[in-house]
């Protein structure tokens, strides 16, 4: 063991010019990475990594044990190999794994390099900034869950609180990291308050301890009115709080057991709650971005690796393995989709381009294009210019130095013998000159691309020219193609959109039939799972349910004083999906320890009734479910479920956009 240690580390002083020329490449090819500095670390570092999030520092809690007991076991057992792991800051720390190969080491340092240029430009990781809603120029994630850990660290060793407070506390609140306004840039609690909102009044008389006697007769009752319709009106929302951590952050209170009453927070509970949210804000970009990350991540590592040998020949085998056995995953793959999103992103633009430029020829109509353009010609047209396409050291002569697709200070550098242009032919390659080298419809998978464009888009296309340009020829028209256009908007794309955002823009019918995408439901007639449909509308509605709200349920505060009595409203914003109810009763009973007196939960359920549950079975067809609204209510001993009102059923109930995406007939 200890031999193969050495030699690891021995391997890994190699990675310096990779990571070089990698950061290099990257900015060839038009990324904008952060810098990233890059640590070698072995099995038990790397898992303990992955259960921290990327950092090395986290505050004490058990999650991260448990995180690293499941990270390990899939180590061990052969059930998923971490190569690496990057986080989202500036400069970006990319940790690898001492056992990788040096093929696998290149591949996720390409790889690295293309996360960090997601973070450096995505806006849903700028909503977050510096952890106080400035420029992210200034974050430093790291510090800051350093700071964090050594602030909750300080509670837990305190000898005047209790530890296990402090764990229960944490636990708390990490039932609803997720309910947070992931849409909104971040900024601290009760920063977006009204400045004049009414002052906590009750909270005054509370710490007068007298009785209501004593109240009526200190007090006349227009005073008292005045102070119950204060306070009903702090605590009516005309719309949904989102941000539940935040309110429950500015209400919330502790159920005193001595008195009997809800209290104020300590605190060093508002300070772990706060810090909390605050890093629920800081993974949420991370979380909402998943497939797009994973998938530009990907494409680039393909480019750099393959499409430009980054992998020496005697690596290629083994990167190909590598990239095969990260495709391959089974399940929803975040790689996989992704990648292909962003290859059809590309091949989309690129035809557009392409068919622009035909459309213009003398003759050629969207009405007859199909009949009058030779595809396979227009393909071999397209086919990068020999000079651009084959760099080798004889070569170089062929380059104009003024040619814009050139870098002329790399070139003269090359002929002087200072750039191994045998391994970077690419350092004499402007991001011009390397879109051409790299045209995706120039790839041999792709070469049926641009023949199946349809009537429909070439029309569209043709309704849009509002110039009047014109070629002679096909010949000049594919002359005057823009071979970046494909890239420029991948990148443009990259800065505005997210994971539901993303899939609902470009996960068209096209792309379905292409990738053989389907969907399956669980079916109650026979108790299994079975394909549901492959139509390009259901697969992308069931794939925007999957990933709306990182994928779980959408919960908000319609009320904190519910009934008049301080209770807090909960609301399951369902879209065709039910509440596991054993499980959200859970979630109630951590929140009772956020509020501190009665908390509701409302949803609305599916219930099958027995006798037509049976019929279905035998006819092999699904039955059909009655949708009910409920209000599950605990008062921090007991649970009560209870008909929701009719009213406030209509402000949970789905529409008809994120609606049960199952067709009538999928399963019958």
């Amino acid at each position: 063991m200890r031999d193969d240690r050495i030699d690891a580390r021995k391997e890994a002083t190699r990675l310096t010019e990779p990571v070089e020329k990698a950061g290099d490449l990257a900015r060839k090819l038009g990324l904008d990475p952060y810098p990233v500095n890059y640590w070698i670390v072995d099995h038990d570092e790397m898992n303990e990594l992955i259960a921290y999030g990327g950092f090395q520092r986290r505050y004490p809690h058990w999650r991260w044990g448990m995180a690293y007991d499941r990270q390990r076991k899939q180590d061990q057992f052969g059930m998923g190999k971490a190569f690496e792991i990057v986080n989202n800051d500036n400069p970006s720390h990319a940790f690898l794994q001492e056992s990788n190969s040096l093929a696998d080491q290149k591949a996720v340092i390409t790889h690295v390099e293309a996360h960090a240029d997601f973070f450096a430009n995505n806006e849903w990781f700028g909503l977050f900034g510096d952890g106080q809603g400035d420029d992210r120029a200034d974050l430093d994630a790291a510090a800051m869950l350093e700071r964090h850990a050594e602030t909750i660290k300080g509670y837990v060793e305190d000898p005047e609180i209790d530890r296990d407070e402090v764990e229960r506390f944490i636990d708390a609140v990490l039932c609803l990291e997720d309910t947070i306004d992931q849409h909104r840039a971040f900024a601290r609690a009760g920063e977006r308050r009204e400045r004049d909102a009414p002052p906590d009044l009750r909270e005054r008389l509370d710490e007068l301890d007298v009785s209501e006697d004593v109240r009526r007769q200190a007090f006349d009752e227009e005073w008292l009115d005045d102070l119950a319709e204060s306070e009903r009106a702090a605590a009516r929302l005309e719309d949904p709080h989102a941000d539940v951590l935040a309110f429950l952050l500015e209400h919330g209170r502790q159920y005193d057991e001595e008195s009997g009453k809800a209290v104020e927070f300590e605190p060093w509970q508002k300070d772990v709650l706060e810090i909390l949210r605050t890093e629920a804000y800081y993974f949420a970009g991370q979380k909402m971005t998943k497939i797009m990350n994973e998938g530009w991540a990907a494409f680039w590592e393909s480019l750099m690796m393959s499409d430009e040998n980054f992998a020496e020949d005697d690596e290629f085998v083994t990167y190909a393995d590598h990239m095969a056995r990260v495709l391959g995953s089974p399940g929803l793959n975040p790689y996989k989709l992704g990648m292909e999103l962003w290859q059809y992103v590309e091949n989309v633009t690129n035809r557009r381009e392409v068919a622009d430029k035909l459309l213009r020829v003398e003759g050629v109509t969207w009405r007859n294009f199909h009949d009058v353009i030779d595809f396979d010609e227009v393909a071999d047209m397209l086919a990068a210019d020999p000079a651009i396409a084959s760099i080798t050291a004889e070569t170089l002569a062929d380059l104009d130095p003024d040619d814009p697709r050139v870098d002329a200070d790399a070139l003269e550098r090359a002929q002087a013998g200072d750039i191994d242009i045998g391994r970077y032919p690419w350092t004499v390659l402007t991001t011009e000159g390397l879109a051409e080298r790299h045209f995706s419809l120039c790839k041999p998978q792709n070469r049926g691309f641009l023949r199946r464009i349809r009537g429909s888009e070439l029309e569209r296309l043709s309704r849009y020219m509002f110039d009047d340009e014109k070629y002679d020829s096909v010949a000049d028209a594919v002359a005057d193609v823009d071979y970046g256009v494909g890239w420029q908007r991948m990148r443009e794309l990259r800065e505005s959109h997210n994971d539901v955002t993303f899939i609902d823009a470009f996960l068209s019918e096209e792309f379905v039939k292409e990738n053989d995408y389907f969907t399956y439901e669980f079916s109650q007639a026979t108790g299994d799972f079975r394909v549901a449909s492959d139509d390009s509308d259901d697969v992308k509605k069931k794939l925007l349910l999957q990933f709306t709200n990182f994928g779980k349920p959408t919960v908000a505060v319609y009320d904190g004083n519910f009934d008049n009595r301080n209770e807090l409203l909960l609301g399951h914003q369902y879209n065709g999906i039910g509440l596991d109810t054993e499980q959200a009763k859970r979630v109630l009973e951590r929140t009772y320890d956020l509020w501190g007196r009665p908390v509701n939960l409302m949803t609305i359920v599916k219930e099958y009734d027995e006798h037509e549950l049976e019929i279905a079975r035998r006819r092999n067809r699904e039955p059909t479910a009655t949708e009910s609204g409920k209000r599950i209510r605990y008062d921090g001993e007991h649970f009560e479920t209870h008909d929701l009102d009719p009213n406030l059923e209509e402000r949970i109930a789905a529409n008809d956009i994120d609606y049960d995406t199952k067709p009538e007939d999928w399963l019958a």
